[in-house]
């Protein structure tokens, strides 16, 4: 049928008919989410909102922050093969995580400090997930409590809690049993944190928890007043897992923990944890196939998003090579640099179970909110989900078994 245009003579009514007007947006925040198409979209919307030293923190790297663009990159580098004539009329997006099913083969990674982006925090963070059905996976410098998280993230959550190894093994001890009686499922030990990245932008603005009112803060509130409000309205900031007295500074944090963890410590971790133990860092095949003799059940591929050794290799180079000398049972992830749906296939054709997500969600967080998580949720589905319809493939075990078919680098 032929497209209907304005004519002279067009009634009022027939010109109504024709142009279907939305009713106006009245809440900024939806308007804000609303306008935003991508997780760059959800990006720049953070950047607009929030102020730069707190931005600067989830955006930047370490170094020269060369591991922190290549993440990204590395995944833009694969090129898709898809399958034609293959009755995709139906497509799953459903996943086996550990054992547990998920409604996308995704997990809400750990991140520090979260309810500096948003005083929802964490607890916003671990809401969405769990009505989108995934793992929310919560940091040892979170500034929400275990207890407290599992309280508030809603029946059924599926969490998971994040370690890093400390000094005082005391204190390391008791976060696994807290982590333990509250139910979380899986520890996920973070390996490559012995000494704190070199976070060139963090010292330049000198970040401190809680935020301080120098006169860099005081000309950033002139600029984003709306999240000053939001902070002077809420309980304070603080670390919420040790005394904040040790600690201040992001990277002065990073001291407590133990810089001389060892196999032997990893031992003693799986001797306290009775549940599901993953390790997470830039652990190439040998150290991955030795960890899972050691007893551990998964590992996490990670380079810390670039935010600790720069130069690192992109986790999702290290698939193939991990992958093959795992097998194909044992549960694999990867993480950092995950930007689109269709990051997640490339990942699971290269043999990934599952990705990660730390700072896409954190833009969404910043943007507007646990709605703005939710927005991160559903951009991130819509684009997987269209890109098993497009690559010809039905679910996302068969982009495991058939990935190799799937995937070329130019």
């Amino acid at each position: 049928m032929a497209a209907r245009r304005i004519v002279p003579g067009m009634r009022i009514g027939e010109v109504r008919d024709l142009i279907q007007l939305r009713p106006a947006e009245l809440s900024m925040v939806r308007r804000r989410l609303g306008a935003c198409h991508d997780i760059g979209d959800l990006r720049s919307a953070a950047r607009r909102t929030i102020p730069r030293p707190v931005f600067d923190y989830v955006d930047g790297g370490a170094d020269e922050e060369i591991s922190a663009r290549a993440n990204a990159d590395a995944f833009r580098s694969w090129r898709f093969l898809p399958r034609l004539l293959a009755d995709v009329g139906t497509v799953s997006t459903q996943a086996q995580i550990l054992g547990t099913p998920a409604r996308l083969p995704l997990v809400l990674g750990p991140t520090g400090y979260t309810r500096m982006m948003h005083p929802a925090g964490e607890i916003a963070v671990a809401r969405s997930a769990n009505r989108h059905g995934l793992p929310y996976t919560l940091s040892t410098m979170g500034t929400t409590s275990i207890e407290d998280v599992r309280a508030g993230a809603g029946t059924g959550a599926d969490l998971w809690f994040q370690l890093y190894i400390q000094r005082d093994d005391g204190l390391s001890k008791d976060l696994i049993g807290r982590a333990e009686a509250a139910g979380y499922r899986v520890l996920m030990i973070t390996l490559d944190t012995v000494v704190p990245g070199h976070r060139i932008k963090d010292e330049r603005n000198g970040l401190i928890i809680p935020p301080a009112l120098t006169s860099r803060t005081l000309a950033s509130i002139a600029m984003r007043p709306g999240y000053w409000t939001r902070m002077l309205r809420n309980p304070a900031i603080d670390f919420a897992h040790f005394p904040r007295s040790k600690a201040k500074t992001i990277a002065g944090s990073a001291q407590l923990f133990d810089p001389s963890i060892s196999w032997d410590t990893l031992a003693v971790m799986r001797e306290r944890w009775p549940g599901q133990l993953i390790l997470k860092g830039p652990l190439g095949p040998a150290d991955a196939r030795r960890a899972i003799e050691e007893g551990v059940d998964g590992i996490v591929l990670s380079n810390h998003g670039g935010r600790q050794l720069d130069r690192t290799t992109a986790p999702v180079d290290l698939l193939p090579g991990v992958r093959a000398a795992l097998g194909p049972d044992v549960p694999l992830l990867v993480d950092s640099g995950v930007r689109h749906g269709a990051d997640i296939a490339v990942a699971l054709a290269l043999g990934a179970d599952a990705v990660g997500i730390g700072r896409a969600y954190l833009y969404g967080l910043m943007a507007g909110g646990e709605p703005g998580v939710d927005r991160v949720i559903e951009i991130l589905a819509a684009e997987f989900t269209r890109t098993l319809h497009l690559l010809g493939v039905h679910d996302a075990a068969e982009l495991r078994t058939a990935g190799h078919e799937l995937l070329t680098r130019p």
